[in-house]
């Protein structure tokens, strides 16, 4: 009896040493080689096969700081008695990894294993179901978390409204919301967020005054929803309602603002917010400044921003496209070509797709058909740039204001058919109303039909024929296109609009 007791002393002595050097370690781990250092130790002393919850978990939380999933998941294999935490950190770590469904497959593996979850085991795997779209697999979690009695606690109801609101449930999501016993600004942010994306911004506001404390993620949701619903003037004005509650805003802020300076061509506004980012004594950053180069370049006012592109010290590919366009859509077109040939001169970064817009647009404004070719020709021949939809149409464009049809139509045939094209159809939809084609009308006609053909359910295309046959005067296929969509029950898409720097193409203009 007395030599058990000694051996069990021995063991205990063992153990005890090696934890406290092992904790020494794990506290002072800063890179992979000594992350292995510890495993090592670990596996030579046993302390990984040890009841030790606190010692495995700790290890494995380094692992999903230094190593992949893959591995994280193998250390895990080699716990005999892992814990709760244990589990729902190998969980977390899937579902933040690009193995997000393998988040699910393990937790219905260690419940087989007689693993019992707690409130923080469900949350990263719904927002798993929620980045992955799995409607079904995240309905089941939901039926995980009320069959385990945690549907009241607050950060689950939040992570299941996030995910019915992703999925495009916002009854289901507005369910969740109603029966929560508590909320706080997160829930509130959640679900107005939610009736935002679907395009229900008058619910949105409703929910958004019914708040009893908003702050400026809030703020941020409604005036952004506003701006992507075309409606720039709502989003200012909340803008002002904000400064008078009191509440500062962020760059998103000042971004989504001025923005809606852009679009609605509100100078004095657009200056405003320009001077409430002085006055706050805030530096400019890359973002904040490509949006005011935007913002001045659409209302007109190239040599203010000029000022602005020239002082920023380090520019990247957008803020030299800010500044492109400007000049080659809204203001001289040759000082746009002449700011492209500082772009490769300056080696910093070679021109993208978005740069071709404007330097063909340019060569359509200033009737350059010569030097539209040869750019149209460097664009894949030099920068291995593939052509789209809105280069092929510049092109066209630019041939059939010299008369030259049958190449337009040529060209125009030589258009990709991509898989992405419905999604972005909303911005070539308004790039060709835009552009308003100087050609025959039946080239027009031509392709809005072939854009019909590919998404008909799109509200933009048709929008696109009927404006051209607008143009034409051609009053009975008007009216005969809009029986059309009502027949076809053809909507206009609430929020369906053009974004970010892509949005500038928009106004392009041939003439």
């Amino acid at each position: 009896m007395a030599s058990r007791i000694s051996i069990r002393h021995l063991i205990s002595t063992y153990l005890a040493s090696h934890q406290s050097k092992a904790l020494k370690f794990l506290n002072s781990c800063q890179s992979l080689s000594h992350l292995f250092q510890i495993q090592s130790h670990l596996i030579i002393t046993g302390l990984l096969q040890v009841q030790n919850p606190s010692f495995s978990s700790r290890f494995l939380k380094l692992c999903t700081q230094h190593c992949d999933i893959q591995y994280t998941a193998l250390v895990f294999r080699c716990i005999h008695f892992p814990d709760t935490f244990t589990v729902n950190t190998v969980i977390n770590a899937y579902a933040s990894s690009s193995m997000r469904d393998y988040a699910i497959v393990f937790y219905y593996q260690t419940l087989k294993n007689g693993f019992f979850p707690n409130s923080f085991t469900f949350t990263p795997l719904i927002s798993a179901c929620a980045k992955m779209g799995r409607v079904g697999s995240g309905q089941k979690c939901h039926g995980q978390v009320v069959k385990n009695g945690v549907d009241g606690v607050l950060h689950v109801g939040n992570s299941l409204m996030h995910f019915y609101s992703c999925c495009g449930f916002i009854g289901l999501a507005r369910k969740v919301f109603d029966e929560m016993p508590r909320r706080d600004v997160v829930s509130w942010n959640s679900i107005v967020n939610g009736y935002v994306k679907m395009g229900e911004l008058v619910v949105a506001r409703e929910l958004f005054d019914a708040m009893p404390y908003r702050n400026l993620v809030g703020w941020n949701v409604m005036m952004n929803g506003h701006l992507n619903s075309n409606n720039p003037g709502k989003c200012l004005k909340l803008f002002r309602e904000m400064a008078q509650s009191g509440v500062n805003g962020n760059d998103a802020t000042i971004v989504i603002a001025l923005t809606a300076c852009a679009r609605s061509a509100r100078m004095k506004e657009g200056k405003s917010v320009h001077g409430c980012v002085i006055k706050a004594s805030k530096d400019l950053n890359l973002i904040t400044s490509t949006t005011l180069i935007h913002m001045y370049s659409r209302c007109g006012r190239e040599e203010i921003a000029r000022l602005v592109f020239d002082r920023i010290s380090v520019k990247n590919i957008v803020c030299w496209n800010a500044m492109i366009l400007g000049y080659c859509i809204h203001g001289n077109p040759k000082d746009g070509l002449n700011l492209y040939s500082d772009l490769l001169s300056s080696r910093s970064e070679g021109p993208d797709e978005i740069t071709f817009v404007g330097i063909l647009c340019a060569c359509a404004r200033e009737g350059l058909l010569t030097e539209a070719r040869k750019h149209f020709g460097e664009m894949s021949d030099v920068f291995g740039i593939k052509p789209s939809f809105a280069h092929y149409w510049c092109m066209a464009n630019l041939l059939a204001k010299f008369g030259l049809m049958q190449e337009a139509i040529e060209t125009l045939k030589n258009i990709p058919v991509e898989s992405n094209l419905p999604l972005e159809s909303s911005l070539w939809s308004e790039l060709l109303g835009s552009a308003r084609f100087r050609g025959d009308v039946i080239l027009g006609e031509q392709i809005a039909n072939k854009l019909i053909d590919q998404d008909p359910k799109n509200f933009w295309h048709y929008l696109l024929l009927v404006n051209i046959y607008a143009a034409a005067g051609r009053w009975d296929e008007v009216t005969q296109t809009k029986e059309r969509m009502k027949k076809r029950g053809i909507e206009r898409t609430p929020g369906c609009g053009l974004k970010d720097l892509k949005e500038i193409v928009h106004n392009m203009s041939a003439t």
